[in-house]
């Protein structure tokens, strides 16, 4: 989450006449993430997260997404519940932007997850899975391998101002991924972006799944591979094989893993850290003017990826 519009108190007032949920008792950005602007308001009645949608934001996705989220909540998750107007209209347009308002979800996230953070996460990934193969609507996902290439073509001319030698390194990587992707796994629907900060825990629970505008139809394994990137990694960027094994397993317990799954897992989790390595490299190349928060270093996903370069088997993840 950040800030890049800002709303004012008289907008903000214009905009709550399309609803009913009493006085705004308080308004204030939150300052975190990097995709779009977001504010935490609370009225007399409750909590809500007002978003206005920027940057990778495509306005044709975002009934999708929305949707994808209220059937979550309505599987009993902990999602957010994408709020309506007096006629019924849940995307809005504020300050020339899709908006919409959520409910707000208590918990906090974590920056360092511990071995059993990692165990819930693996748990309620598979329960997602699970809960979304009921979920109908598709959307490709447009930052897998074509994106990735587009990313590249887009950023490996100055990608060795940032480290020397990363332009020929990414497209080495690119072209093994192209080579060596794997098929037929098991496909639905997908978070695709499930770091420690799009989830919330109350103690050890996660109360909270946030975040879901990355969401699409894609290999389920993937989603897997996303969280050992973001969860099984110390604050050195050094792996923890036991974060792993615990978030691996947990996932298993609720929805097993095929063997061509666990399989295709080092090849996965390659994709996936240059998945990160190449947005996060784009935002850093093209920062946005006014934003409240600096793009996060690409350099920390280069690191991951060599890891991932030398891992034999999917065995070496969680031993």
């Amino acid at each position: 989450m950040a800030v890049y519009t800002h709303v004012d108190h008289n907008t903000l007032a214009n905009f709550l006449k399309r609803y009913d949920l009493g006085t705004v008792v308080t308004f204030k950005g939150i300052a975190e993430g990097v995709e779009n602007s977001n504010y935490l308001l609370e009225t007399e009645q409750n909590r809500f997260i007002l978003t206005l949608y920027e940057k990778r934001a495509n306005p044709a996705d975002l009934p999708y997404f929305l949707d994808l989220m209220d059937h979550l909540a309505n599987a009993g998750l902990p999602a957010p519940r994408p709020i309506k107007d007096t006629s019924g209209k849940a995307l809005q347009s504020l300050l020339g932007k899709p908006a919409c308002l959520i409910s707000f979800l208590p918990g906090v996230s974590v920056d360092a997850p511990s071995e059993d953070h990692c165990a819930s996460m693996g748990t309620m990934l598979a329960k997602m899975h699970r809960a979304l193969s009921g979920f109908e609507q598709k959307r490709a996902n447009d930052l897998s391998l074509d994106g990735w290439i587009a990313l590249t073509n887009k950023t490996v001319t100055a990608a060795d101002t940032v480290k020397e030698g990363l332009g020929s390194f990414i497209r080495e990587e690119i072209s093994f991924l192209q080579e060596n992707w794997p098929q037929n796994l098991p496909c639905g629907t997908i978070h695709a972006d499930l770091f420690p900060d799009n989830i919330l825990f109350t103690d050890h629970q996660i109360t909270g799944l946030i975040d879901f505008y990355f969401g699409c139809t894609d290999v389920l394994a993937y989603d897997l591979a996303v969280c050992i990137n973001a969860w099984c990694f110390d604050n050195k960027h050094r792996f923890i094989a036991a974060k792993a094994k615990r978030l691996t397993e947990m996932y298993d317990v609720e929805r097993h893993l095929t063997g061509p799954e666990i399989n295709a897992m080092p090849i996965l989790c390659r994709g996936a850290a240059l998945r990160f390595l190449l947005t996060r490299l784009y935002d850093w190349l093209n920062p946005v003017e006014g934003a409240v928060v600096r793009p996060k270093d690409p350099l920390d996903y280069l690191t991951r990826l060599k890891f991932h370069q030398n891992v034999k088997d999917t065995a070496s993840y969680v031993v």
